[in-house]
């Protein structure tokens, strides 16, 4: 579907920036809901939370923070996480990932000795006996 603008059609995501303990807890309830079908995007990126040129005009040091959302698609959270939070948030977020990956599929591995043995077989065919 096209606008004719060359834009994008707006879509009805909600965008909310939450604390640390609010995040985590909404953070849970997308895994939830998407734990039969669906899926949850988590992205993690460094930030200031200033526009570069508040930056460039600041002479004081600027406390970088970590900026980390997550989508299902529906709807968008995020938050701000500092230096002195990154231990205990990352302790939680690590938590909440792996109770809620229980849904992954495993994935095959072949046993490497059958993968040795095929690989043998094969070139014993190809090879022949030359005369």
């Amino acid at each position: 579907m096209s606008t004719g603008t060359g834009q994008l059609p707006h879509t009805s995501t909600s965008k909310a920036r939450l604390q640390p303990d609010p995040f985590l807890n909404e953070l849970s309830n997308m895994f939830e809901q998407n734990t039969e079908k669906g899926s949850v995007w988590v992205t993690l990126k460094h930030s200031s939370d200033m526009c570069k040129a508040h930056r460039n005009k600041m002479t004081t040091p600027i406390e970088f923070k970590c900026l980390i959302r997550a989508t299902d698609g529906k709807r968008t959270i995020s938050t701000l996480v500092g230096q002195k939070d990154h231990q205990r948030f990352q302790a939680s977020y690590a938590t909440i990932l792996k109770a809620r990956m229980t849904a992954l599929k495993k994935r095959e591995r072949k046993d490497k000795r059958k993968a040795a043995d095929s690989a043998a077989g094969d070139k014993k065919k190809k090879g022949g006996s030359k005369k």
